[in-house]
Parts: structure tokens; sequence; C-alpha cells
């Protein structure tokens, strides 16, 4: 079956294996093969060109592994590397051991280059299936996972975007796990405003850049973790015209590499202090100095950069990298709190206390906490929120394998409009409500999650980081109603929209028992995306520019939850007429979002529709 159908309402109904592998400690292995097999069809794009020498049997074993990795090698630190930050031994960062331990072996197992392709040393999976490894490694330890995160991104940026000889000096070796990636866009003065930022590049006779500036928040900024960091670096050259127009791209490594391939003196870039997040605790965080001469290469100060493409289109080209990396911050938040609701489950079901309000008799034994309704309710808004953010994250890497791989044109073109407007979604919607999910855990456990005795606590904080990583929630808000729900004339939201009504459609269409339950429900969700629509062209109508970006948060819950009920409506779908614990759950997940989450989007339409002017209005002096 082609992949057209399935991403559009048409269900697969390959059965899923490994039934006596339900569940681990980290994520649910039967609602990944749910979701891979059963929803997305992942197995048909074995029939393509670029995917002949994958199979079924492939896909199972890179999860297998990526499951045992996650388990025996990133959680196994968890603590350890929240309670050990990385730190200052003179101008060198620490960090503990077992981190380089677990990155070592996912290097060398090929997860760095999972997707990517052969011919720079990557495996060509699926990125789908690359995807769901990310999200085992990010549920294992979402510190660690980081570093990997940041090199495959950097090293798809310039398999696109460098040269043949970028790609193979820079490139391969981050393939291999010898050199690990950054990108190192803010600065102290400019954190999000992009626009302001001070860092210059020199042109050298050479052909080379020296760079001068400082850069802050700098994930994997430093360490001993690889061989090199191959820093990507936005700064302007001295003719640039002002705004983002002058922004351009460099490679700056930590050390020089000569053409052979062999490292060599370090280069002018210092690590002048790390940032002590609440979360994320693991993975180094620093404010880097470009051009302070401390290293002289080649004789003279400023850090040696090496330009990346054209002049002038180093925003466009770190947007590639950016929506990568935004794409992976919402599988981080749902992979957090994915295990976080499954070690609350696992409590709830041990955990005896108090009895059933119908039943006080002191001489009864006390329950498990999961017989008490509110219990049950905390953890079925979890499982709503993990489940549904993790079919999201697969939807887009599964649109990734459309835009790259699809035969006609027209398919692709349709991927990449998917992909713009869902990116801002699939990082946001995770970030914020995953992080809720992250809460409940906390609740479930009483006032023992409240505790660093259990993992729940470290999983909020971990998790509060992504509302701001790769850009704030707000950002996303302005992204989506600023720019993609209005670009091509509106036909992002349009391809958005037809893929909602044909899952509709598709629910329409289903017979048998619950049938009519879930018409109803794709009623609901149908009724809510005729509304975005209506409500898009009258925050469009609006005379003012701020006048209608002024709510782009409110535009972005809503449209985010009507996406979330539209991806519950696609796995009732899949789920339909099948039998068992496992299917129950997710039709009694489905029906928890539609009744209590769906409507959430109800008030902040109508509140949309009247372009409320409440918080221009506000001045400073009021507060």
């Amino acid at each position: 079956m082609e992949a057209t159908a399935d991403m559009t309402g048409t269900v697969a109904q390959t059965p899923a294996s490994s039934p006596g592998r339900t569940r681990s400690g980290l994520l649910s292995r039967r609602d990944l093969e749910f979701l891979l097999y059963e929803w997305l069809d992942i197995e048909s794009v074995t029939r393509r060109p670029r995917f002949a020498d994958c199979s079924r049997e492939t896909f199972d074993a890179v999860l297998e592994l990526a499951q045992d990795l996650a388990e025996k090698e990133f959680a196994s630190h968890l603590k350890e590397s929240d309670r050990n930050e990385p730190h200052l031994t003179g101008d060198r960062v620490q960090v503990i051991p077992q981190i380089g331990r677990a990155l070592r072996v996912a290097a060398d197992s090929g997860l760095i280059g999972a997707a990517m392709d052969a011919e720079v040393g990557g495996m060509q999976l699926p990125a789908t299936i690359a995807g769901a490894c990310l999200a085992w490694l990010q549920a294992g330890n979402i510190a660690t996972s980081a570093y990997l995160v940041l090199t495959t991104a950097a090293a798809n940026l310039l398999t696109v975007h460098g040269t043949a000889e970028q790609i193979d000096r820079w490139v391969r070796p981050m393939v291999e796990g010898r050199f690990f990636g950054t990108m190192c866009l803010s600065e102290p003065q400019a954190g999000s405003s992009l626009a302001d930022i001070a860092t210059r590049a020199v042109p050298q006779p050479d052909g080379t850049y020296r760079l001068f500036g400082n850069k802050m928040w700098i994930s994997a900024g430093d360490h001993e973790l690889s061989e090199n960091i191959v820093h990507l670096v936005i700064a302007k050259l001295p003719d640039a015209p002002g705004g983002v127009r002058g922004i351009s791209l460099f490679i700056v490594p930590k050390y020089l590499v000569s053409r052979s391939g062999e490292l060599s003196e370090r280069n002018d870039i210092a690590v002048a202090g790390l940032n002590h997040k609440m979360g994320y605790r693991g993975t180094v965080n620093t404010l880097l100095n470009l051009g302070e001469g401390r290293q002289r290469p080649g004789g003279g100060p400023g850090a040696v950069g090496y330009l990346v493409g054209e002049a002038g289109q180093g925003l466009r080209y770190m947007f590639h990298m950016m929506n990568e990396a935004r794409v992976s911050v919402g599988s981080g938040a749902t992979a957090i709190a994915y295990t976080a609701y499954l070690k609350s489950l696992r409590y709830a079901n041990q955990r005896v206390q108090g009895r059933p309000v119908g039943n006080k008799d002191p001489d009864q034994p006390p329950v498990p906490i999961i017989e008490h309704p509110d219990v049950r309710r905390m953890l079925l808004a979890q499982k709503s929120y993990v489940e549904g953010a993790l079919a999201l994250v697969l939807y887009c890497g599964r649109l990734l394998d459309e835009e790259k791989t699809a035969q006609q044109a027209e398919r692709r073109n349709w991927a990449t409009l998917m992909l713009d407007i869902l990116t801002p979604i699939t990082k946001s919607w995770p970030s914020q409500w995953c992080l809720e999910a992250n809460s409940l855990a906390i609740q479930v456990h009483g006032g023992y999650g409240y505790t660093s005795d259990f993992d729940v606590e470290q999983h909020y904080r971990d998790n509060r980081l992504n509302l701001i990583h790769e850009g704030t929630n707000s950002i996303q808000a302005l992204d989506l109603l600023g720019r993609k729900v209005v670009q091509q004339d509106g036909q992002a939201l349009a391809a958005l929209l037809t893929v909602i009504f044909r899952g509709v459609a598709s629910a329409e269409a289903l017979a048998g028992d619950q049938a009519g339950e879930w018409r109803e429900f794709g009623r609901q969700v149908a009724a809510s995306a005729e509304r975005i629509e209506r409500v898009t062209r009258t925050l469009w109508s609006a005379r003012d520019v701020e006048d209608t970006l002024a709510n782009s948060s409110a535009y972005l819950d809503a449209v985010g939850h009507v996406v979330l009920a539209w991806i519950w409506l696609e796995q009732v779908v899949a789920a339909h007429g099948k039998t068992g614990d496992f299917y129950d759950g997710k039709r009694h997940a489905a029906r928890f979002f539609f009744r209590h989450e769906l409507p959430k989007a109800g008030p902040q339409l109508d509140l949309l529709e009247t372009l409320d002017r409440t918080l221009l209005d506000m001045r400073p002096e009021w507060f």
C-alpha cells in the first residue's frame, strides 16, 4: 500500500509484532509498532529505491538496538549526570565519563547517521525509523542525547549546503562520531533577535575568515567527548546590510583540520563560562568568545572560519538545522513525558493507599491508588498527551521520507508544505502539554514525586527547558500565524486542512460497533478545522499586522489542539475493529482527548474572532 493513502486517512492493516514485549520503563514498544506499522505503514517505503535494502526486519533490529542502548547506556546515568554537572578545570570542560561512553556506543552503532546517505557513512534508514530510535535515546537521557541531536542536525545542514570538500572534511567525521556539532546563534545582547547579532567575520586573502564576537547559550559548546567540535556560527561580514539579510554562516572548528584530515592547532575560540540550567544538566552549556587572541593560528587573532554557501544566506541555511532541531525538541519533550507517564503508571499500580469512596470499611485493605478515579484522570490525561505527541512527531518523520523519496513531485511539494506548517506545532505542543503530563506524573506520586528519590522530579525539570529550546513557544506562534499560514497564498494551511478533512472522511466511513461514536468525534474535528479556516481569515482581515499577531499564542494553542485531535482520530481509525487491551486503551485515550481537551480550543477561537486588543492596550506603567 502506497503511503499517500496511509497519511491521509486510509489505514494499513499490518499486524504488530513482538506481542510479548509490550513495555519497557522508557517507551512503549507496542505503541511504536502500532504507529509505525499499523498507522504510518512504514514498510511501504521499502519499495522505493532509497530504502531498497531495508525491510521490516531491518527496522525491528535497529529499534531493538536503540531500545537496548537507551536502557543500558543512557538511562543508567540519568541521575548521575543530573547530580554532577559539567565543570571547568582550568580551561577544560569536564563531564562524567558515562556520558562519553554512551555517546561512543551510539556513534559506533551508526545512530548519528541513521537517516543519512550511505555515501557519507550513514545507514540510509527512513527518517521515521531514525526518529523512533532518537525517541528511545531521549527517553533514556535527554541531556546525553542532545550531543547526538546537534551533531546529526549540523551534519545534515552541511550535507545540503556545504561543498564536497566541506562534506569530506567535516561531515564524515561527524557521522563517525569523531567530531561533534553545535549551532551558535544567540549572543548576550541578542537572544532570539538574530538581526541584532554583533559577531563579525573578516575575509582573509586565503579565502578563510576571521571571526570576532561572543556566543551565548551554546549547548555542547565545549567538552572532551570527541576529537573535535564543529561550530556552525552565524556572523556578519564588514559590508553586510542590516538585519537578517546580512547574516552569513561559517564553520568554526575547535581544532583546525588539514586538507588530509589531520587535527592541528587550537582555534581562537574559548570558553568564557558555563551556564547551569534547571534541567539537561549533563549537556554542557557555554558562553564562547571568538577572536580573543588566546590562540593565533597562522599568525593573527580571530577564530578561523569557512563560509558555508553564499554570503548573506546564513539564516536561510541555519533554518535547515533549526527546523530539524525544533522537531527534535518536540520529540524530546514527548520522550521525557512518556517515560514519566510509564513510571507514574507503575507507581499507581504498586502504591497502596486509601479505599474506594463507596467502601470506607477500615477493616478492608487499602487499594492501589490506580483504583481512585482522580488518579485515573491524571494517568489518562498523560496517556492522551504523550501518545498523541509521539504520533505527531513520527508523522513529521514520515513527511520527511515523503519529501525525499516520493516519486511524484506534487507529493514531495505537499510534504514540504505539511512540514512547514507542522514544525512550529510539533515543537511547541509537546513542550507545553507533555510538560503538563510531567506535572501530573509528579502528582500521581504524591509527596514522593516532589523529591529527588523518584525520577519524575528530574523529568519535569528537564522538560521545562523545552519551552525555550530552539525558539520559545511565542516565537513558534508568530512563525505559525505570521508566516506559515499565509505563505504561498495559504497553501500550507490548505494542505493541512485537507488532510484533516480526509481523516474525518475515514472516520465517517467506519462501520460496526463504536463507528457512530468516532463519526461524531470526526464531525467535531471537522467543525474545529472549519473554524480555524474562518478565524485565520478574520485575523488577517485586520488593518494592522500588530492586531493580527497580538493573539498568536492563543492561535497556536487552538490549532495545536485541533491537530492533536485529528492525530487521535487517525489512531482510532487505525485501531478500529481490533480487540485487546492495547486497542481499548487507545480508544479510551482518544475519548478523553475529544471530551476533555478538544473543547478547550473553542473559547480560544471565540477570543481570536473578536480581534481582541487586551494585550496591545495594556500600558507598561499599569503593571
